[in-house]
């Protein structure tokens, strides 16, 4: 698999390293005074300084619940998904929108998830399955 990059909007790139850097322990690339990229899971996560933001709805329903609609996250191995889940469980002042639960259970794609916010707003999921092939399961 290929990395994929995504530029997202951000308030203030001092607590985005923070949030990113310390809470999800993403390593930090390259930076200016507009924008810092960071490594997620092997993923190319660009944030950019937009100091008027506003909070994403949570105006999507999966599996009955509702959730925030753009996010943005990814997809683990369980061992990996549970750590962050513990790791980040264990962090103070995490946003939560949705604690780590399972959704579909005994369904094909059953998977583990948790929704949190950015200091900035921004919705993030991450998912966890017991074996890629999951993913796409129907």
């Amino acid at each position: 698999m290929t990395p994929f990059h995504l530029a997202f909007p951000v308030r203030d790139l001092d607590e985005t390293r923070a949030f990113y850097g310390d809470v999800l322990g993403c390593a930090i690339g390259r930076s200016s005074e507009t924008w810092v990229d960071f490594d997620l899971y092997g993923h190319q996560m660009s944030a950019h300084l937009r100091p008027s933001l506003t909070k994403a709805d949570a105006d999507g329903k999966v599996d009955g619940k509702l959730v925030p609609i753009p996010h943005f996250g990814a997809v683990l191995l369980m061992d990996a998904w549970q750590a962050l889940a513990e790791r980040l469980e264990a962090a103070p002042g995490v946003d939560w929108i949705e604690r780590p639960m399972i959704r579909f259970a005994g369904e094909p794609g059953e998977q583990a998830t948790l929704f949190i916010r950015d200091p900035s707003g921004n919705a993030l999921e991450f998912k966890g399955f017991r074996s890629l092939e999951q993913v796409f399961a129907h």
